[in-house]
């Protein structure tokens, strides 16, 4: 049946360009000799017009007479000249041109598709999604096979501060503090494992009582840690987060992309689906749902899907101080101020840390640390807003506009 309907298109395509051409043929459409033919004669016409009006004399209207009778002669012997393959030489061109459209589509069908391949009807389409769930990797053959990932600049003061924070985590093993710092931390080094592995022990020394964030963050870095892939143990991992928190968006986020990379876009569709009418529309999580949110309607089914628009999903404005604060800080000391000022770029540095945030609040923050001359901080924020907003390029811009006007980039 495919090869049928590719041959009756082919058919189809060889037919409307040939058609053009053989009308010509049918036609005979005039050749530029007859076209010259026609303009001299109107030429002579228009000499004896103009002799009879007085416009010219008899000898000028002799000699305008001898030259276009010459250029009349000239152009009834190109006509008369036999071209019967002007037009055969036109199809036969078309004809080569098509065979080797055609040729091109038909190897590099055999090159890139799958000619022997049979049709896959839904009920095995889903069984082998099935399977290849099953057969997924380990999360330990999955870190193994990650593709190597491209470490941060960072200055060496910033490498030297870590190296004290790993010392100081291994006296005290069992500080909550100190391995939510060492992950933190080692996330923006770049050494995913590392930070995996102190999240892992905090998570095992909260026991019961590890919070929703905590596993959420737990199963966000295993799966960075694996190159992307949701391995079963970070399905479980984020089954718990989930179990505790049903609302967690990072977290359903992720539950979509399991069933995507496991080939199920009908059930990766309702999760996304209702992540984007849920809001904010500037949401970190949002921004690549957005950008495939139609493909994946598709393959899911609903063809006619439309995103929501940005005030359908009331997207907020960014938080800042309140009246009070502000009122407040008109009678405080420049000191004071400038405290106040760094407590709260603190406290946003710390919620984007834990809790996440959208990319305009991440620039909010290189620009803040910039502006109090913290530019240490800056690029460290910059390189980790990187690895989470890089792949997706309307995430990273205001991100990337926000690290140029800060001097982060050259």
């Amino acid at each position: 049946m495919f090869w049928l309907l590719c041959a009756l298109l082919t058919l189809v395509v060889a037919a409307a360009i040939a058609a053009p051409l053989r009308r010509a043929r049918d036609t005979g459409a005039p050749s530029a000799a007859a076209y010259d033919l026609r303009v001299y004669r109107d030429q002579l016409r228009e000499v004896e017009r103009d002799l009879e009006r007085g416009v010219i004399g008899g000898d000028e209207a002799g000699r305008l007479r001898n030259e276009i009778g010459r250029k009349v002669l000239d152009a009834d012997r190109r006509l008369a000249e036999p071209s019967p393959s002007r037009h055969g030489g036109k199809m036969a061109g078309a004809g080569i041109v098509l065979l080797l459209l055609l040729a091109g589509a038909f190897g590099l069908y055999l090159y890139q598709g799958a000619p022997t391949a049979p049709d896959l009807p839904l009920s095995k389409r889903i069984a082998a999604a099935e399977r290849a769930y099953d057969d997924r990797p380990n999360q330990a053959e999955a870190e193994a096979a990650a593709p190597e990932r491209d470490k941060p600049k960072v200055d060496d003061e910033y490498v030297a501060l870590v190296e004290q924070l790993r010392e100081a985590v291994a006296k005290t093993p069992d500080d909550p503090q100190g391995l939510t710092l060492l992950a933190t931390n080692e996330m923006r080094l770049g050494n995913m494992i590392a930070a995996r592995e102190a999240q892992q022990r905090l998570v095992d020394l909260r026991g019961d009582q590890a919070s929703a964030q905590e596993l959420l963050r737990l199963s966000a870095l295993m799966i960075e840690a694996a190159g992307g892939l949701i391995t079963p143990e970070a399905e479980e991992v984020l089954a718990r987060a989930l179990q505790k928190d049903r609302s967690l968006p990072q977290g359903r986020y992720l539950l979509g992309l399991l069933q995507l990379q496991n080939g199920r876009p009908d059930r990766a569709f309702p999760v996304w689906r209702q992540l984007l009418e849920e809001g904010p529309y500037d949401a970190p999580w949002n921004a690549p749902i957005r950008a495939g949110i139609r493909d994946l309607a598709w393959l899911a089914g609903h063809p006619d899907y439309v995103p929501p628009e940005p005030e359908a999903t009331g997207m907020p404005a960014l938080p800042g101080p309140d009246a009070d604060a502000v009122a407040a800080a008109e009678d405080m000391t420049g000191e004071e101020r400038q405290e106040m000022i760094e407590n709260m770029v603190a406290g946003l540095e710390s919620r984007l840390a834990t809790e996440g945030g959208s990319p305009e609040e991440w620039a909010r923050l290189i620009g803040s640390l910039a502006v109090l001359g913290q530019t240490d901080r800056a690029r460290a924020i910059w390189n980790e807003a990187q690895q989470r907003f890089g792949a997706t390029p309307e995430a990273i811009a205001p991100i990337r506009a926000a690290a140029e006007k800060a001097g982060l980039i050259e």
